[in-house]
């Protein structure tokens, strides 16, 4: 097996697509993809050679707030610690470009059967129902 390698900032939007597709239905368009991470803030995803196995990606304002977006680990890599790695990740991004001395909020969504490994890591849920509406552009 290849030794698998962590890139910052260089996932794109193809390989995103390509990962999307191993956990969801139907992927976004590669002009909102390619947006999206144009606009995400910090982007991390892990590699077996030249093959993506995991991403994950963080939008947020830089100083209140971070939301973590995204985070996948293809099937066939799950319960390897990658997803534990790819969170890491995201806060050591968050501890270093942080305003120092200040706590800061970082918040995402889970479907219900991924809320276990997001506890473990430290997360807990609030009162709060996430609420969402499509708007068709045009």
């Amino acid at each position: 097996m290849t030794t698998l390698k962590i890139k910052y900032n260089e996932l794109t939007p193809d390989e995103f697509i390509e990962l999307w597709k191993t956990v969801w239905d139907e992927p976004p368009s590669y002009e909102q993809t390619k947006l999206a991470l144009e606009h995400s803030i910090f982007r991390v995803s892990v590699f077996d050679g030249e093959k993506i196995i995991a991403m994950a990606r963080m939008i947020g304002d830089m100083g209140l707030c971070y939301y973590i977006k995204d985070v996948v680990v293809r099937p066939e890599y799950q319960k390897q610690g990658i997803g534990r790695t790819l969170i890491n990740e995201l806060m050591k991004f968050i501890r270093e470009n942080g305003v120092s001395g200040t706590d800061i909020f970082m918040e995402l969504c889970a479907m219900p059967d991924k809320i276990p490994f997001y506890e473990k890591l430290g997360f807990s849920a609030n009162e709060a129902q996430r609420l969402r509406l499509f708007c068709r552009a045009e």
